[in-house]
């Protein structure tokens, strides 16, 4: 077995994982024993799907050079989800360890994160146009929303008292968007045995879950009693 096909098996299992426990952090109480455990096998797994990604994506750009040029377009996008994916992971961790922070925060390596999901989201957008992709031209919308997002809220002081529990469900459910998306786009259509799937199933993922991101934001805003403003309502 190839150096290729054995991380690329490894990607495989860590996206079937992470697709398998994403949901039950979300209906598990939050902060709870059961929430901590399955969300750090949630977050470790999406750590792996970000790393099998990226060789797959260099590998396939920089040591199969005779692929077409669509082939090595899609190699973009395996790149985009590698870094969507350890962007966002790590964002809805740090969040966390950062909580209690009450001024702008600077680390390198934060915004570093971040600005890269920016980067490679413009990257592949272009990648998409030149090539006529619409997956590649349209999905790192979803990158641009996010890093911009992450780097708005490292570089303001926080707004209101539970600031890190939004960015960190928000940033945790846009990671599994790109797991979704990528086992839709890459692995159903071979379990399937078909060709490809239609365009709108590319996006369905992201249809389904964002808005489930402003769902919760309404939820934990009332239940919070905070206000649209950011400020605990009185």
């Amino acid at each position: 077995m190839s150096l290729f096909s054995m991380i690329l098996l490894i990607h495989i299992a860590a996206g079937f994982t992470a697709l398998t426990v994403f949901w039950i952090p979300l209906v598990t109480k939050k902060g709870g024993r059961v929430h901590r455990k399955v969300g750090w096998v949630y977050v470790w797994a999406m750590y792996t799907v970000a790393a099998s990604a990226l060789f797959m994506g260099l590998y396939r750009l920089f040591m199969e050079p005779q692929r077409s040029s669509m082939e090595q377009a899609f190699s973009f996008f395996l790149l985009f989800i590698a870094v969507l994916s350890a962007a966002t992971a790590w964002m809805g961790i740090r969040v966390l360890r950062l909580k209690r922070r009450t001024k702008a925060h600077r680390s390198p390596y934060d915004l570093g994160a971040s600005g890269l999901l920016v980067i490679m989201s413009l990257i592949t957008m272009a990648v998409g146009w030149i090539y006529d992709i619409a997956l590649l031209k349209f999905f790192p919308i979803l990158g641009l929303f996010l890093g911009s997002g992450q780097l708005s809220y490292w570089l303001t002081p926080p707004k209101t008292k539970m600031h890190w529990y939004f960015e960190h469900y928000g940033n945790l459910i846009g990671c599994s968007i790109a797991t979704i998306t990528a086992f839709v786009v890459f692995g159903a259509p071979r379990l399937l045995n078909i060709s490809s799937v239609s365009i709108w199933l590319w996006f369905l993922p992201a249809a389904v879950l964002t808005p489930l991101i402003y769902s919760f934001n309404a939820y934990y805003r009332k239940k919070f009693n905070i206000s649209k403003s950011g400020k605990t309502a009185s």
